[in-house]
C-alpha cells in the first residue's frame, strides 16, 4: 500500500501508458538558471503603452531566476514609489520612470540603457 501512498500523477501528465513492466516515470527537475552578476547584465529600459493609454517602463534581458527578478523588481518599485509586476523575465513599472529606472539600475552596478519608446 506504501507503493501507492505516493500520488504523483500531477507530474505525469501527458505520460502515454507503457506496457513495460519494468518502466520507471522520472520526473525531470527544472533547471535553476544562474542569476548573472549585475556587471554582466545587459539590461534595456523601455515605455511601453498599454491599454487605455496608460504608460509603463519595461526593463527587459534580465538573465536570471524568478525569485532575483521578483526582487529587483520590488526594488525599482519602491524606490519609484508606483506598482508593477516582474514576470515572464521583465519588469514593468507603472508610469514613465525610464530616467530614474537607468540611474538606479547603474548604482546597483547593472549595465543598462534607456531604449527605444
Amino acid at each position: 500500500m506504501a507503493k501507492y501512498m505516493d500520488n504523483d500523477w500531477k507530474d505525469r501528465l501527458g505520460v502515454v501508458f507503457s506496457t513495460n513492466p519494468d518502466y520507471q516515470f522520472q520526473t525531470s527537475d527544472d533547471e535553476q538558471i544562474e542569476t548573472l552578476a549585475p556587471e554582466r547584465q545587459n539590461l534595456r529600459v523601455w515605455l511601453d503603452r498599454l491599454k487605455g493609454g496608460r504608460v509603463a517602463t519595461v526593463v527587459r534581458g534580465f538573465v536570471g531566476s524568478a525569485d532575483d527578478l521578483a526582487a529587483l523588481g520590488k526594488e525599482l518599485k519602491k524606490s519609484c514609489g508606483v506598482g508593477g509586476t516582474a514576470k515572464d523575465g521583465e519588469i514593468i513599472i507603472q508610469g514613465d520612470h525610464r530616467d530614474r529606472v537607468v540611474e538606479l539600475l547603474t548604482k546597483a552596478g547593472y549595465r543598462c540603457k534607456r531604449a527605444g519608446g
